[in-house]
């Protein structure tokens, strides 16, 4: 008898196990398609006009928006790698994958080319969204005349859960990423943060292959025996709302490897991880009561608004000084006469 319930307690021990990993997409580029007039996407559309002032025109403030749009992330070298050559030869693109395509036929995924230098030393580049991806906003719903209107029952600021956050993760098992390769020797890798603000840079292996697959990221220190772990007591209410979300993507380039043009494609990153909280059903409301995770949150996502607004604003600036002209060549000089 004593084996039997030996027996049942060890299988009850591995279901909990099994059941605590919860696997959730990050990102999916499919969903970041321009889908707006102007080119953005309307899902993860932000309007930062409040944060310019008021010396800007109507007509300029209603210019001030960006988004999560494939076109719209950046290709950001290492400052030895950083010439101007390499810099205006780096970039991203929304790229559709043929139609008969084995795999993602027709869908849009983000398309990246690096221009490395050609000299024999280590260089990287980050592929980074736009910007820094808010963990806490309000999600919002563009209206014809090119305004947002936010959701004011969306309490928990989910605007960008599932494009770029994932909320209430504990300890990261693994990371996967659906990733189109060229039997480039470049090495891939994610980066991600924290709500304490901490990044980790997850390598996921190299790019020498063709076609898609999916490269993954094993946590060596996740413990699945919960007889070896260690055990805390939370306090349940006011807990803090743990997350991950996605920095960026970096893909490296080795001393011994040639230089020049790098091409991949993403599709998505996906995570497996624990809960850090089990979302229970308790006899009072303490929120309701309360409201204390309310408050921090909407201070975290005033200040994150506000830090992003002010970035945008410069960009705008900056983009408003170039010259958008296209430059005449120089005639000929004539030939001096006999």
């Amino acid at each position: 008898m004593k084996r039997y319930v030996i027996l049942l307690l060890v299988l009850l021990c591995w279901a909990g196990a099994a059941a605590w990993a919860d696997t959730t997409t990050m990102i999916d580029f499919s969903k970041l398609a321009a889908d707006t007039p102007d080119g953005q996407n309307a899902a993860t559309i932000i309007d930062y006009s409040d944060k310019a002032g008021a010396s800007f025109t109507a007509a300029e403030k209603k210019q001030m928006k960006t988004s999560l749009a494939l076109a719209n992330w950046i290709v950001t070298l290492n400052s030895s790698a950083r010439t101007i050559t390499n810099e205006e030869q780096s970039f991203t693109k929304e790229v559709t994958v043929n139609t008969n395509a084995s795999q993602y036929g027709g869908e849009k995924v983000l398309g990246i080319r690096i221009h490395f230098p050609d000299e024999p030393y280590n260089a990287y580049a980050t592929i980074t969204p736009p910007f820094d991806i808010p963990a806490f906003m309000k999600k919002s719903t563009l209206q014809p005349d090119g305004t947002l209107k936010e959701d004011e029952t969306d309490t928990n600021g989910s605007k960008f859960e599932g494009y770029g956050v994932v909320k209430n993760v504990g300890t990261l098992k693994s990371l996967d990423v659906d990733v189109y390769g060229s039997n480039n020797p470049n090495g891939f890798g994610v980066i991600l943060e924290n709500q304490n603000g901490e990044q980790q840079t997850l390598f996921c292996g190299n790019l020498d292959f063709d076609g898609w697959q999916q490269k993954t990221w094993v946590n060596p220190n996740y413990i699945t025996d919960v007889r070896n772990r260690a055990i805390v007591r939370l306090p349940l209410y006011p807990q803090a709302t743990p997350y991950y979300k996605l920095v960026g993507l970096i893909i490296y380039k080795d001393a011994q490897q040639p230089g020049g043009d790098t091409i991949a494609y993403v599709k998505d990153v996906s995570i497996t991880y624990d809960k850090a909280v089990l979302q229970l059903n308790r006899d009072i409301n303490d929120e309701a009561v309360w409201g204390i995770l309310g408050q921090r949150e909407e201070a975290r996502r005033n200040a994150e608004f506000q830090k992003l607004g002010d970035l945008q604003v410069l960009r705008y600036l900056e983009q408003q000084k170039m010259d958008t002209g296209t430059v005449t060549p120089a005639a000929p000089a004539a030939a001096p006469q006999q």
